[in-house]
């Protein structure tokens, strides 16, 4: 290969020289032999050999024979820094890695790799297993440990307690033996005796560490002379054996220690540096030859040298396998995290202060004192303030417990809010890692996709979360036409008092109703396409019965003897109420053979034989078994919506109807994009299924409307007046404008609208998109069509999601307007121009896969072995920009190293159904202590809006809000409604009263406990912080640092990545306070770009926990944030405005 550059030459020539010393090194410690030829002979040897069989086979050959542990440590020295080489071969393959080659985007072009995935599941399989493992052993043990080691180990009696109660249901026990729902002051006194025994288990700790760091010296001496002889080892060991004098074992170090039981799955062993700790190692771990009992190779009070692999809690799982056992030498010293972490280190880290540890989640956590540890946070002082309260206490007038900021718990020392004792300036961490040279945010510019938006006015009064007093009249207006103050509405009236009914009820049997579809006539065509195409193409219109009807016909035609039938929906409304139908049809109850299953609830069964689901779960199902070797039949409905999932499945299936030619492919669409499926999916055959349509008559406006919500109200009242009976519906854009449009029924009685008008009076229905294709209304004959609706986009460069309200397609358009013409012939009123309709709507929709935040996407397909992005055949590709920005954010996460794979957290971070930063935050949580509130926090979230406030009670509903507001922010005020809805036995009446919706609450603990079964399955431990509310707030840093917000001097806050103008939402607990950071959880765009969940942090957890993407400022240079800063003198009427510039004067 040739050089360009002589310094890349000279550097390889030194890796080479310094891969050559290495094996020397090794061959004389093994071998007693350390001959540079030899050395060099192997080196090329391993170079040319792919695995370790090949490497072994070519040793033997030359008359080499070596322990199968050595051999296999040679290789990985080897490859680490000279990888193997495959020759090329000229096939048709050759011209695409080129391609791939010479990209300007290399980061998503890294070959797929399957093996080194399946051997991560496996690593973190032998980790829950030894966490397992240890937990029995401490069992087995329990009988004649101390009191002290006990209560060390308290927290493990829950994972007994666990195994022992199998057969109570999973949900209720776990969150029994956690908290008990009984009275409160008792779980306090719980928490405060759990959190004062870990407080005596740090302070015995720590006087343990002083007593070993004295008797230490002489090891560590000894160590260094050791070291010495072996030159360029010495720094590399120190590190590795502890030489730092950490008082707890650290992540891939190197501990002597003795085995004090031998199990047949492994062995405990007892670290002798550390008093009292011990870990496993398991069978897999003791030697690198398969071992099937340890009792053959390890006996009790046996010597070994031990390195650690893993840290949870106060488990630890240990490996002999990768240490020298004579020599006590770190075999595999390649580990990536440990050198990462040094090399990319902030400079203030490496001062001396509190122990910090590197944890599962990789975050590094520094154990601080205890003194001030349960602090909340006050309001920060001003100066004069300040002042005026210490001359007050100096003339004696007012004593110091009286001073605002006095500490009655501690000793009576004076303390101020986190960060303002001093000022601290953050900025963003700008080295690339080596896989994103010259393709991040900070080296090449990111334009977001261009999305066509209404321009808003301002001044409209329903988006502005703030509006001027008097501003919102006109739908109170038109509410109170006709209604004196203390009437109720003719239709509450009617509803008043009865029992809530669930649509029209048909007078026709189900039977018959099935053979008054139109799909019921092609039903022998339809079976028989599917026979003998692979993969079909249906066209059908919404009604025409193809959702429900399809699965059923392809049930009865036998192929649910092959396998499940199995249906995706782009929403998981649609899936349950689907579902829900079917099962009526097929006469089974929900669960047996017809169930669902979406996010957070799975209702199926070992029966189910037609399972509908939504699109993002049979990704997760992929995740697992990625031949899908359960299903027979594949259907994707609604396709032609193309979610981001729907989209990442087409590519995914397309290769499995290539691996197994037995699955049925079935893909349902409109009419207008029919031919563009067909021509993705092999050219296949498209299936079309007429539907039920009259004519329907289409009427424009002759000008654009410069308010389409009071235009859509006005034409509401005209039809009303004007045209013969039939309902009405009318399309708007979201919640905020339907409540101003009309008084919007409450969810549990949404299913009214299905309910025929009383004779003589019409029905007007408001609602949004979701009744273009996913709902049937019978009646309909006038549909209102303002053209807008929302959309949501992201933009890589700000990593900003926002809902847009954008003009509609002209596909949505034409659904639209066969609304009217489902029952008889119909009118669409348009509320815009003709050739607004011909020039300014797309045909098509910009696919959601170019357009949102492809965070989690990316996550899922690198848990799939998919690296090489670029390649993968998606039917319209995403931006380039937009995957370096999602494997950019991965990497700041931990989820991908340096060289752009998955890491194990990673991995983990792909089993939980979440966004990323979620994800990364719960993991984070378990290493914090807090994964309790944290999992509460997250399913919290989850569920949207838990407050609610009627109109005629808002004063009441905000009162009731602001008793339960936490002054740390919005994330613990959201824990703290969900406390103390358990506190009240999860009641519906205390809902009621402090207005919250008991409907959402529930949806949350349904959350939490599947996330319950996550943790379970991989023996998270699942611990609470009592009242330590700085390691929640910590835990929630580690998963949104890059959601961060500093106050702005003028107004609102700046964002620290992009410094943007952001302001905390009026609904926030935060919104009179305004500390000087926050954490944000989204950004809401209305009239402004408000913050929504947010917390207060302090700025040096942003660095402490995120140092691949933050750093503190050096302090002898200007920051970006000051040199961006303009100071502007006071308003002068006299001058012109830059008349006080240096350069505007006269010399």
């Amino acid at each position: 290969m040739a050089v360009d550059n002589p310094e890349d030459g000279l550097k390889k020539k030194l890796e080479y020289l310094s891969l050559v010393s290495k094996v020397c090194t090794e061959l004389e410690s093994h071998t007693g032999t350390g001959d540079k030829v030899l050395a060099e002979f192997i080196t090329e040897l391993g170079r040319s050999s792919e695995n370790v069989e090949e490497f072994d086979s070519k040793l033997k050959e030359n008359g080499a024979e070596m322990p199968d542990y050595f051999v296999r440590t040679l290789l990985t020295i080897i490859h680490a820094i000279l990888p193997h080489h495959k020759p090329r071969k000229l096939d048709s393959k050759k011209e695409s890695s080129v391609i791939t080659t010479n990209t300007k985007f290399k980061s998503l072009a890294i070959a797929d790799d399957r093996n080194r995935l399946k051997e991560l599941q496996k690593e973190i399989e032998n980790q829950t297993e030894a966490t397992r493992q240890m937990d029995r052993g401490r069992e087995e043990e329990h009988g004649y440990r101390d009191r002290d080691k006990r209560d060390r180990y308290g927290r493990d009696d829950r994972h007994r307690n666990r195994d022992r109660d199998r057969g109570v249901d999973e949900g209720e026990r776990r969150d029994d033996y956690r908290r008990r729902d009984g009275d409160v002051d008792k779980d306090e006194r719980r928490d405060d005796y759990r959190r004062h025994g870990r407080d005596r288990d740090k302070d015995r700790g720590r006087d343990r560490y002083d007593r070993d760091r004295r008797d230490g010296y002489e090891e560590n001496d000894r160590g260094r002379e050791n070291a010495d002889e072996n030159g360029d080892r010495k720094g590399r060991r120190d590190l590795r054996h502890g030489g730092g004098g950490s008082s707890e074992p650290q992540l891939y170090m190197v501990y002597k220690g003795r085995v004090s039981r031998v199990m047949d799955t492994g062995c405990f062993v007892q670290l002798d540096k550390f008093k009292g700790k011990e870990g496993l190692v398991h069978v897999s771990q003791i030697a690198s030859r398969r071992i099937t009992n340890a009792k053959d190779v390890v006996k009790r009070d046996q010597e070994v040298y031990v390195k650690v692999i893993s840290v949870s809690g106060q488990k630890l799982c240990l490996s002999m396998r990768d240490v020298g056992q004579h020599t006590g030498r770190d075999l595999l010293p390649l580990k990536k995290n440990l050198d990462d972490n040094v090399s990319r280190m902030n400079p203030h880290d490496l001062k001396d202060g509190p122990v910090a540890r590197t944890s599962l989640s990789g975050i590094r956590i520094v154990e601080e004192d205890d003194v001030g540890k349960f602090r909340r946070p006050l309001k920060r002082m001003s100066s004069p303030e300040i002042w005026e309260a210490k001359q007050l206490i100096a003339s004696g007038v007012m004593s110091v417990s009286e001073y605002p900021t006095y500490d009655e718990e501690g000793d009576g020392m004076l303390y101020q809010e986190e960060g303002a004792e001093e000022e601290l300036e953050i900025e963003m961490n700008e080295d690339e890692p080596a896989f994103l040279q010259g393709q991040s945010r900070f080296s090449m510019d990111m334009s977001p996709v261009k999305i066509l938006r209404i321009q808003k006015d301002l001044n409209r009064p329903w988006e502005d979360p703030m509006p001027e007093s008097g501003e919102r009249h006109l739908a109170q207006e038109l509410r109170g036409v006709g209604l004196s103050a203390y009437d109720m509405p003719e239709w509450k009236k009617d509803a008043y008092g009865k029992i809530i009914t669930f649509g029209q009820r048909p007078k026709l049997s189900i039977q018959e109703q099935r053979q008054s579809l139109p799909i019921y006539k092609l039903k022998k065509e339809l079976i028989q396409a599917v026979h003998d195409n692979q993969v079909l193409v249906v066209i059908g219109e919404t009604g025409s019965g193809k959702t429900t009807q399809v699965t059923q016909y392809l049930a009865e035609a036998g192929y649910t003897t092959r396998g499940k039938i199995g249906c995706t929906q782009p929403r998981r409304v649609a899936a349950m109420s689907v579902a829900k139908r079917v099962a009526e049809e097929f006469g089974c109850r929900l669960g047996e053979e017809v169930g669902y299953a979406i996010r957070f609830e799975d209702c199926t069964g070992p029966d189910t034989v037609i399972k509908y689901m939504t699109d993002g779960m049979l990704l997760r199902e992929i995740l697992v078994d990625d031949n899908l070797s359960q299903y027979s039949v594949i259907m994707l409905d609604e396709a032609h919506e193309r979610t981001i999932y729907t989209d990442v499945l087409f590519g995914l299936l397309k290769q499995l109807v290539k691996r197994r030619p037995e699955l049925r492919l079935i893909v349902t669409s409109v009419t207008l994009d029919a031919e563009k499926f067909s021509g993705y999916f092999f050219n296949c055959n498209i299936f079309t299924i007429p539907g039920r349509t009259f004519p329907v008559e289409i009427l424009y406006t002759k000008q654009p409307e410069s308010d389409y919500l009071d235009a859509s109200l006005i034409t509401v009242l005209q039809i009303h007046l004007t045209e013969p009976e039939g309902d009405i519906l009318l399309f708007l854009t979201g919640q905020e404008e339907i409540d101003f449009a009309c008084l919007a029924l409450p969810s549990e009685m949404q299913s009214r609208i299905f309910d025929p008008a009383p004779p003589g009076k019409r029905k007007v229905v408001v609602a949004t998109n979701i009744a273009e294709a996913s709902l049937t209304i019978d009646g309909i004959f006038y549909v209102i069509d303002p053209g807008v609706a929302k959309q949501n986009v992201y933009n890589p460069k700000l990593g900003l999601d926002s809902l847009v309200i954008t003009p509609i397609l002209q596909a949505s358009a034409k659904q639209r307007a066969g609304r009217a013409g489902r029952t008889g012939p119909g009118k669409c009123y348009r509320l815009y121009t003709e050739s607004a309709y011909r020039n300014e709507m797309s045909p098509t929709s910009i696919p959601e896969i170019q357009r949102i935040n492809l965070g989690t996407t990316t996550l899922n397909m690198k848990a799939m072995g998919i690296n090489d992005l670029l390649s993968f055949d998606f039917m319209d590709p995403p931006s380039a920009q937009a995957l370096i920005s999602a494997v950019e954010e991965l990497y700041s996460l931990g989820a991908l190293d340096e060289e752009g794979l998955l890491t194990k957290l990673g991995r983990k971070m792909a089993e939980f159904p979440l966004d990323p930063p979620l994800s990364k935050m719960l993991l984070a949580s378990v290493d914090l202590e807090c994964s309790d509130e944290i999992l509460t926090i997250i399913a919290m979230i989850q569920t949207g809006n838990i407050f609610y406030r009627p109109r005629e009670k808002q004063a009441q509903a905000d009162q009731k809000k602001a008793k339960i507001f936490q002054p740390e922010g919005d994330h613990l005020t959201l824990l703290a409604v969900y406390e103390a809805w358990k506190a009240k036995h999860f009641s519906g009446p205390w809902c009621f009263e402090n207005f919250v919706q008991s409907r959402s609450l529930r949806r949350a603990q349904d959350v939490r406990k599947q996330l319950l079964t996550i943790m379970d399955k991989y023996k998270l431990d699942v611990l609470s912080a009592g009242k330590n509310f700085t390691k929640i707030r910590k835990a929630i840093t580690a998963g949104f640092f890059f959601h961060a917000g500093r106050k702005d001097p003028q107004e609102g806050y700046r964002t620290l990545v992009e410094n943007q103008p952001v302001y905390i939402h009026p609904s926030s607990a935060l919104f009179q306070r305004q500390p000087d950071w926050v954490i944000y959880h989204e950004l809401v765009m209305t009239t402004k770009e408000y913050m929504r969940e947010v917390t207060v942090i302090d700025p040096k957890w942003l660095v402490e926990l995120a140092p691949r993407f933050f750093k503190v400022a050096d302090p002898t240079k200007m920051s970006k944030r000051k040199r961006q800063e303009r100071i502007e003198p006071l308003y002068d009427r006299y001058h012109e405005p830059n008349s006080w510039r240096l350069s505007k004067r006269r010399a």
